[in-house]
């Protein structure tokens, strides 16, 4: 979904302060900076999966911040990065087309790495969006010292000053640098509150209360996968991709002890990665049903009985039909 198919606003809203504002940010970096983890933290909740692994998110999610006097939607992308396969051309093209929407751009950068070629090539995008106010969040700070840290923050600001002055962003590179820890909850607040203050003033998008606009189909993919990624490793966790089937409740089933059938297929591109899925007896698919499991019922608010099902589909990741049928 496009942020221009989100909801208009509805009747019913609350009359809101004519200085009440709302509006989009986008958190990008590279994989595994951080960006869904601190998602998570500056929503309050669970809305996108996270991992050790690079190029966990697939897709973009939106995340809603509500507060009195403004509401912040924070859109999770897929990682910037140059691109081995066609899945990668299309995730950065989904990033870029959402940068090109939103109100402003968070660029996470993770406090425990160096400033690398990785920054600087999605710095190099990011002067494709002429007038987009970026803001350099440092993430991970509390895996550094202090002296690292400041080290950092001289980094990513010099990183700023190279890449983005005098493209139209700001004249001095980033419009501010945020040291920030999701884990800590160390400055998340002041990272809400800063990039809410760059929202345009407008009424609430969504109603209040709402956290995120994903379809419950996609989030409950998306814990199979997280759930999937635990202690895979090489390729592995770049040939997995995962489709709910079927989501049906389950029939002559009394009202007081509803049970919903969810249906999935997790697709992966050699049969050597699907025994590793399956693992010995089929004790890792156990575990990866039990894991995703405790999710889902956490999510729909309702027990599940979850069908895992595990399929070789060779080369989905460079196939374009293929893609297409796995969403992509």
């Amino acid at each position: 979904m496009n942020i221009s198919d989100m909801p208009k606003q509805q009747e019913g809203f609350a009359q809101f302060d004519e200085n009440f504002r709302a509006g989009f940010a986008s958190l990008v970096g590279r994989p595994n900076a951080g960006k869904s983890t601190l998602t998570n933290a500056l929503v309050g909740d669970k809305v996108a999966i996270t991992s050790s692994k690079p190029q966990t998110t697939r897709h973009t999610i939106r995340g809603i911040v509500h507060r009195s006097e403004f509401q912040l939607v924070l859109v999770d992308t897929p990682g910037l990065h140059r691109p081995r396969t066609l899945l990668g051309k299309r995730l950065n093209g989904l990033v870029i087309d959402t940068l090109s929407e939103v109100d402003v751009v968070g660029f996470c950068i993770p406090a425990d790495e160096k400033v690398g070629p990785g920054d600087r090539f999605i710095a190099a995008q990011l002067t494709k969006l002429p007038h987009k106010r970026v803001v350099a969040l440092v993430t991970k700070v509390d895996k550094v010292t202090r002296e690292e840290l400041a080290e950092q923050l001289m980094a990513v600001d010099q990183l700023g000053r190279e890449h983005l002055a005098d493209e139209g962003n700001q004249a001095d590179g980033f419009a501010q640098i945020i040291p920030v820890s999701a884990i800590e909850g160390e400055q998340t607040e002041v990272v809400v509150e800063q990039l809410a203050a760059m929202m345009p003033k407008s009424p609430p998008l969504y109603p209040e209360g709402e956290l995120t606009d994903e379809p419950e189909a996609i989030m409950v993919a998306e814990l199979v996968r997280e759930a999937a990624l635990e202690d895979v490793r090489d390729e592995l966790p770049h040939s997995i991709a995962v489709v709910v089937e079927e989501m049906v409740p389950r029939e002559d089933r009394p009202a007081d002890k509803p049970l919903l059938d969810v249906r999935v297929s997790i697709h992966v591109e050699r049969d050597s990665q699907k025994a590793i899925i399956i693992g010995k007896r089929g004790a890792r698919l156990k575990a990866i049903g039990t894991d995703a499991r405790a999710g889902i019922v956490k999510l729909l608010g309702t027990p599940v009985y979850l069908d895992l099902h595990v399929k070789v589909t060779k080369e989905w990741q460079r196939d374009p039909k293929k893609l297409g049928r796995l969403g992509f």
